[in-house]
């Protein structure tokens, strides 16, 4: 069982940055892919970004490649997404989620957060 807890969340401007944090509870966290997702108002949820528990799988959607960097540190059961160059269009709700495989559906995923919410002013 994992247990997942976002932060960091918050209003910034367009072209501003945040650090979302996944802090997780359980023993095995380090063997789990760790997943962000994201929901905007009236949209399907999308897959931003994962990595894998040892940091060799590493992977991005196109909408935030460049701007966004997960990482982890498993001696703190916590995932990181630094996003830099926000933009409006990345107001969302965003969740992490943890999983036993490399998968950028949400529905692979077996553990999920309550969410944290960006939002991006223009």
């Amino acid at each position: 069982q994992v247990q997942l807890v976002e932060s960091g969340g918050g209003l910034v401007q367009a072209g501003g940055s945040l650090r979302l944090s996944c802090a997780a509870s359980g023993r095995t966290f380090s063997t789990y892919f760790m997943g962000w997702f994201r929901q905007a108002p009236g949209e399907e949820r999308e897959f931003v970004a994962l990595i894998g528990w040892d940091v060799n799988i590493i992977n991005y959607a196109d909408s935030v490649k460049d701007r966004f960097t997960i990482s982890r540190d498993n001696a703190k059961n916590t995932v990181y997404l630094q996003m830099n160059s926000l933009r409006p269009e990345d107001t969302a709700v965003y969740y992490c989620a943890a999983s036993r495989a490399a998968r950028t559906k949400g529905t692979s995923y077996d553990y999920w957060g309550q969410g944290t919410q960006v939002t991006v002013s223009s």
